[in-house]
C-alpha cells in the first residue's frame, strides 16, 4: 500500500514524513519537479508543491499535478499536509483534492499538532495557549493570519460549506465522532473541521474515520492525524495480526492500564483465576485447561488475545494463608501462578488455528516463566519503547523468533500497555509489508 502526502512546503513535508516513518512506514520526501526514481520501495511519499505563498491558480495547478503523479503510482491513501499555523492556500488546495479525487472524497481537517503546542478548541487554533492571530504569524509579510476560527479560514477560500465537530463530541469517544461524521456526510458535507487538544483525541478521530466506508477519507492536518490514519489503514489492509498479551500483575496500576487498553481496543479478556493457579492440587491443571479453551475460542473471533489474572471484581489473594494450606512457600505459589499463565500462553501459541505474530508480557516473573516454559534461551533486545519497556525477539525453544514486548509490572502510566501494543503492531506490520526489517 502506498500513502501520498501533498504538502505546501518542504519543511512541512518532512514533518509529516517523520510521523509516518515512526509508524513503521518507509517514507521519503520529494521536492517539486524532482526525479522520482525507485518510488516503489517506499510505503509513503510526501510531495512538496512549494505552494504556500503561490497564487491561488498556481497552488491549485500544483496540487492537481501532484495528485496526477500519485494516481500513477497507485497511491491508495491521499493526505493533505497543512501549515500548523494555518497559513497558505488551505481551502484552495483542499477543494482541488476533492475535485480530483471525485464526489466520494471527504476532507477531515484537524489543525492540531499537540507536540508543537498547537491545539484546536471550539474551532479556534491556539499556539501555546495563544490565539494564532495574536502570534507572530499575524505579521507574516506574505500571508498574515488575522483570525483564529479555522472553519472560517477555510470557508473564505473554499467553494464548499465547512462543517465543524467540537471537543464535546471528541471527548465522547470514537462512536460519537463516527456518527457525527456519517451525519454530515449524508448531508453532503465534504469538509469537516474537528477539535483536538491531545494525541489521544487525534487517534480517536482517525479510528472514527476508518469506520466510514465507501468514501475516500482525506486527512488534512500538520501530521499527527495523517500518521494515525495511515497506521490504521495499513493495519486494516494487511488483515490484523493475532497478538497475545499476558498480564499477570494484579496492582491498581495494572488495572488502570488494562482498563485503558480495553477502552481503546474493545478486546474480550480471558480472565484467569489466580487463586486456582496458586495451588499444587488439581485446580491448577483444571484452570489451565479452562483458560486455554477459552483463549483458543476467543482467538477465532478476535485478533487481540489478553490473558490476565487481573479482574476488577477480584480481591488480592493471600499467599501467606494459602502457603500454610498447601505446605509450600509463598514464593512457590507465586511461581505457580506465573507458570500457569506461561503454560496457557504456550498452549495457545502451539494450538491456535491462526499464527501468533507477536507477544506482550507484563511483569518480570511472567516473562521469566514464559521463557522457561517456552524453552527460550534468551530475549534478543532491539530497542527501548518506554522506560523499563523493551522490544525484542525470543531466541530458541518453541517461541524462537517471536517478537515480544516486555514491561515491568509497576511501570508506566495508564497508556503504557496500549502504547506497547501499538509499537508491537507497527513492528509486525513492518515485517509483513516486507520493506524494512528482516525479523528472525
Amino acid at each position: 500500500m502506498m500513502i501520498g502526502v501533498i504538502a505546501d512546503d518542504l519543511t512541512g513535508a518532512n514533518a509529516t514524513g517523520v510521523k509516518l516513518s515512526k509508524q513503521g512506514l518507509k517514507t521519503a520526501t520529494f521536492v517539486r519537479s524532482a526525479s522520482l526514481a525507485n518510488i516503489k520501495k517506499y510505503d509513503a511519499i510526501c510531495l512538496d508543491t512549494d505552494s504556500r505563498y503561490s497564487s491561488k491558480e498556481t497552488a491549485a495547478e500544483r496540487v492537481r499535478q501532484a495528485i496526477k503523479k500519485l494516481k500513477q503510482w497507485k497511491v491508495k491513501i491521499f493526505c493533505k499536509r497543512i501549515d500548523s499555523t494555518v497559513r497558505g492556500n488551505i481551502g484552495i488546495e483542499i477543494d482541488t483534492m476533492l475535485h480530483e479525487l471525485g464526489e466520494h472524497a471527504v476532507a477531515i481537517v484537524v489543525p492540531s499538532f499537540p507536540e508543537s503546542g498547537r491545539v484546536s478548541v471550539g474551532g479556534y487554533l491556539l499556539v501555546d495557549g495563544i490565539l494564532v492571530q495574536e502570534t507572530d504569524v499575524a505579521k507574516d509579510p506574505l500571508m498574515p493570519v488575522n483570525q483564529s476560527f479555522v472553519p472560517d479560514i477555510i470557508q473564505r477560500q473554499s467553494v464548499h460549506s465547512v462543517s465543524f465537530i467540537g471537543l464535546n463530541t471528541v471527548l465522547s469517544g470514537v462512536d460519537y465522532i463516527s456518527n457525527q461524521l456519517k451525519e454530515y456526510i449524508e448531508q453532503g458535507q465534504r469538509i469537516i473541521v474537528i477539535d483536538a487538544v491531545n494525541d489521544e483525541h487525534i487517534e480517536s478521530i482517525a479510528l472514527a474515520m476508518i469506520k466510514i466506508k465507501n468514501k475516500t477519507m482525506i486527512p488534512v492536518d500538520p501530521g499527527p492525524l495523517t500518521a494515525h490514519y495511515a497506521r490504521l489503514a495499513l493495519h486494516q489492509e494487511l488483515c490484523p495480526p493475532k497478538i497475545l498479551m499476558v498480564i499477570g500483575s494484579i496492582t491498581s496500576l495494572t488495572g488502570r492500564q488494562l482498563h485503558y487498553l480495553l477502552a481503546r481496543t474493545n478486546a474480550t479478556p480471558v480472565y484467569v483465576n489466580p487463586e486456582k493457579l496458586a495451588s499444587f492440587t488439581n485446580s491448577w491443571g483444571e484452570e489451565v485447561e479452562r483458560a486455554t479453551f477459552m483463549a483458543l475460542n476467543t482467538l477465532k473471533k478476535e485478533d487481540l488475545l489478553i490473558i490476565t489474572t487481573y479482574h476488577p471484581a477480584n480481591k488480592q489473594i493471600n499467599l501467606k494463608d494459602l502457603s500454610h494450606v498447601e505446605q509450600v512457600t509463598e514464593d512457590a505459589l507465586a511461581r505457580r501462578i506465573t507458570d500457569g499463565l506461561a503454560v496457557i500462553s504456550r498452549k495457545v501459541i502451539e494450538n491456535s488455528e491462526h499464527p501468533i505474530f507477536g507477544c506482550f508480557t507484563s511483569g518480570g516473573d511472567v516473562t521469566a516463566s514464559l521463557c522457561a516454559v517456552g524453552r527460550a534461551n534468551s530475549i534478543e533486545i532491539e530497542e527501548e519503547i518506554l522506560p523499563l519497556t523493551s522490544f525484542g525477539y525470543f531466541s530458541g525453544g518453541y517461541l524462537d523468533g517471536l517478537p515480544v514486548v516486555t514491561k515491568g509490572g509497576m511501570v508506566g502510566d495508564q497508556r503504557t500497555i496500549y502504547k506497547s501494543l501499538k509499537f508491537l503492531q507497527m513492528k509486525i506490520n513492518q515485517k509483513r509489508s516486507g520493506k524494512h526489517v528482516n525479523f528472525n
